[in-house]
């Protein structure tokens, strides 16, 4: 069995639409550039409101990544 030794990457992720596209957002974007992505965990929620209504989702995400050999 090998270790795992993990890259820790920060990302804000942002959405119109809800919470789960503004994290699907943010890995989307983070493949083109990196590599051997395992796992993410959700650091804060937080929102933009406008006139009264949710406008904007925003998610701060940890990705971690293992690193080449």
């Amino acid at each position: 069995m090998t270790d795992h030794v993990y890259k820790i990457l920060e990302l804000v992720g942002s959405s119109e639409k809800s919470i789960e596209d503004a994290i699907q957002n943010a890995v989307s974007r983070a493949k083109k550039t990196v590599r051997d992505m395992r796992w993410f965990e959700v650091v804060q929620t937080r929102g933009h409101i406008e006139n009264g209504s949710v406008h904007h989702y925003q998610v701060v995400l940890k990705i971690g990544f293992t690193l080449e050999a």
